[in-house]
């Protein structure tokens, strides 16, 4: 039978990095499963040279699509077929159409894992219906500044987020618009109030840009939206049925939390209690929703059933939990929207 072998990415957080190889093993399941079309048989962590790979059978030699997608594994550097005691490299094809400076620029404390944040919005594209392959659009409910949305962009889809954090709209709209700029990309941005009843409640950023002034005459253009606000008022934003994808990294604390006159804050799981029913309304039938949280703040199986009561399917994903620290240790759920 075929044999390859995956070269991962080194991890500049080296606490991810230890988790990297078991986690693209069960991002690889995923993908046999759902994505490739010859099935994956069995994989294992292999040292060639002393350097990490994923090494794995199929039951047919991997066909060019089949590479092409694996070029999209998180931490995949190198996709190799094994030959004997030799590596022949198989052309990657990666999905990524911006430059990678747009993940890998912005620093801040609490910053989700680029790896990571790739991983989850594969594995949640791989759950719906049009899988990874067409034109998305990716919602983040809880977008902070930009992780998740700028990987969407990343892969040419067009990406939509709220948050509550006014310091976190400031700083993502200003980099977005630097980075457009500096990229030379023919782009529109605007910032603009939105109001009910006269009564200012949140502002929303809206960008349209194409790779080339081409592209823009001929429609080729990804949008982005972005809006300041609590997201369990998200549907006062955005429209039912207007997604194909809802990817978020849930808080670890309460800083996600909305906060009433009396400073009452929501726990994580209380926060998606109330949130996920709100999230449901906005993804299109066939679509999924994919969200990573701290399993010290509340069960799988907790989880689970919000997701159930919304309506949605849960698709087993096991082998994503993973240690972040010593408060903290994460893991993926993903749910489907019945067709």
């Amino acid at each position: 039978m075929p044999r390859y072998a995956l070269l991962i990415l080194p991890a500049f957080n080296r606490v991810y990095g230890e988790s990297s190889i078991r986690l693209t093993r069960s991002e690889l399941a995923v993908f046999s499963s759902r994505g490739l079309r010859g099935e994956v048989l069995d994989s294992e962590e292999t040292r060639i040279g002393g350097v990490p790979y994923v090494s794995f059978e199929t039951a047919e030699p991997l066909s060019p699509p089949d590479v092409a997608l694996l070029s999209d594994l998180s931490s995949v550097y190198a996709v190799f077929q094994v030959e004997g005691e030799l590596l022949r490299p198989l052309e990657m094809r990666p999905r990524d159409r911006l430059s990678s400076d747009l993940i890998t620029i912005q620093k801040y404390a609490g910053k989700t894992n680029e790896h990571f944040t790739k991983l989850l919005l594969n594995v949640t594209a791989l759950a719906a219906d049009k899988g990874l392959g067409e034109r998305l659009s990716v919602f983040d409910p809880l977008c902070g500044r930009g992780t998740t949305l700028n990987q969407a962009l990343m892969y040419g889809y067009d990406a939509y987020g709220i948050d509550v954090d006014g310091k976190d709209f400031e700083a993502y709209t200003g980099f977005i618009k630097t980075w457009l700029r500096n990229k030379k990309l023919k782009h529109t941005a605007e910032t603009v109030p939105v109001r009910r009843e006269r009564a200012l409640v949140g502002r929303r950023f809206n960008v349209t840009f194409g790779l080339s002034k081409e592209a823009v005459k001929a429609g080729d253009v990804q949008r982005l939206t972005v809006v300041s606000a609590d997201t369990l008022k998200s549907r006062e934003f955005f429209k039912p049925r207007s997604f194909d994808l809802l990817v978020t990294d849930a808080p670890y604390g309460v800083q996600h939390g909305s906060k009433g006159g009396a400073g009452l804050s929501r726990s994580p799981l209380e926060l998606l209690g109330q949130a996920i029913p709100v999230w449901a309304e906005l993804l299109r039938p066939g679509g999924a929703m994919g969200i990573s949280w701290n399993t010290y703040g509340g069960k799988s199986a907790e989880l689970a059933k919000i997701l159930d009561d919304a309506g949605l399917d849960v698709v087993d994903y096991p082998g994503f939990e993973h240690w972040v620290d010593q408060a903290i240790v994460r893991d993926i759920i993903v749910a489907r929207k019945p067709a």
